[in-house]
């Protein structure tokens, strides 16, 4: 069926004319598409808002960051690879820094507990993390006050030591910490920096607790034998992560001897990897949500069915003059689906616009994290073609109810 475009703007006049005069039952009609709708985009913008957050700490945290652990090969005997044998060890480090051209940065890091105290507190059980002076590239963990570690601190061993602010606060070093002494198991260390505390906890690294670093030779002194050595790296970009990670994967099976089909014994893992699997997972629970959220449209769309079929039968007489006067049928049928469609259309701008209000109020809820709450263009797109298919696919039957109505039947309706 090819009608002018005036017919078709004849038709929407119409449909909006009848739609008016009956605004009351239109808007109980097509409330179950603004609901759906309003509810759909109000998901989805969630959603969306929590995965640019998420994204957001993942890119601050280094897209272009990897890690390297001591891992013992699946279903593979324990007396074989003992942690002993598996565990990273500093000249390894060393050996990774010289051959892997495509890192700016690599630091092991090697923790351990102990008890702390200032002049005016005591406190067990704090963590006190190893480091090489690139751990701050590595990390991008500024020094705010004071200095870095050198490579003189790591050479010689120096009994000094890098706070957070969290630190400062739980040992009560009031009135400048640089400077000032504090002991880790009785020993007198110098405060000569303050690293500045991240917000986030991701991979469990970091966060608003007391971070004490000291510098990673005397670290591994401090310790018993077999320490657990962990290596953090910075690629040179991002596009580098890959080559970067082959590289210290290569590195790695050389100087462990590991032969050709043999397992590695350690695991290399990139933060662009865990992006792109974060991607992958919210793109899937944003469509199963959006499609359970979405049933409501299909219990709208029988709405504006049960709506448009006592429309046909309250205009019966109707269609019977439109016939008498040479109306056919595909004219007909147009005009309820048209009338369908408009209806849904009409619902879906104000569920749109109630989505987007909604959204806009997701802001402002303190600590859920969805301050990046939005309603993105292509849900707009998709639930006025999700409004206008529930139209079409719902107004037809009754459109075809109407088109099939024999004229004289029709004029003798009361």
């Amino acid at each position: 069926m090819i009608f002018s475009p005036y017919f078709y703007l004849q038709a929407i006049k119409l449909a909006l004319s009848q739609i008016w005069a009956n605004r009351k039952r239109s808007l109980l009609t097509a409330l179950g598409i603004i609901v759906g709708v309003a509810s759909t985009t109000s998901v989805i913008a969630a959603l969306s808002g929590l995965k640019e957050n998420v994204l957001t700490e993942f890119e601050s945290f280094g897209a272009n960051r990897l890690f390297v652990f001591p891992d013992r090969p699946d279903d593979k005997p324990r007396n074989l690879y003992p942690f002993h044998k598996i565990r990273i060890k500093p000249w390894e480090v060393t050996e990774i820094q010289a051959s892997c051209p495509s890192l700016r940065a690599i630091t092991p890091v090697t923790e351990f507990g102990v008890s702390v105290a200032s002049d005016t507190k005591e406190l067990e059980g704090i963590t006190v993390v190893g480091i090489w002076p690139d751990w701050h590239a590595a990390e991008n963990r500024k020094v705010i006050d004071g200095r870095m570690f050198s490579r003189i601190d790591e050479e010689s061993q120096r009994q000094v030591c890098l706070l957070n602010e969290a630190a400062i606060d739980e040992l009560r070093l009031t009135g400048g910490a640089v400077g000032t002494h504090i002991l880790l198991d009785g020993r007198r260390f110098l405060v000569v920096g303050i690293v500045e505390t991240i917000q986030s906890r991701m991979f469990g690294f970091g966060g608003e607790t007391s971070e004490i670093f000291i510098p990673f030779s005397l670290a591994m002194k401090l310790q018993s034998s077999d320490p657990f050595i962990r290596i953090t790296a910075l690629a040179k970009s991002t596009e580098l992560s890959e080559e970067a990670r082959l590289e210290i994967q290569r590195t790695m099976r050389r100087i462990r001897g590991i032969q050709p089909g043999d397992p590695d014994t350690f695991r290399v893992e990139a933060i662009d990897q865990f992006i792109e699997q974060f991607k992958v997972l919210a793109t899937g629970i944003t469509a199963i949500a959006g499609g359970i959220v979405g049933i409501s449209l299909l219990v709208g769309g029988i709405g504006i069915m049960n709506i448009m079929l006592v429309s046909v039968s309250e205009r019966t007489r109707e269609i019977g003059l439109r016939k008498a006067v040479g109306a056919t049928p595909g004219a007909i049928m147009m005009q309820f689906l048209l009338e369908a469609t408009v209806l849904c259309l009409a619902g879906g701008l104000v569920g749109v616009v109630i989505g987007k209000l909604f959204a806009i109020g997701l802001t402002f809820i303190p600590g859920a994290g969805l301050e990046r709450a939005d309603v993105p263009w292509w849900a707009v797109l998709l639930s006025f073609a999700f409004s206008a298919a529930v139209g079409v696919g719902f107004g037809f039957f009754p459109a075809l109810k109407a088109a099939q109505l024999d004229p004289i039947e029709a004029l003798r309706h009361e």
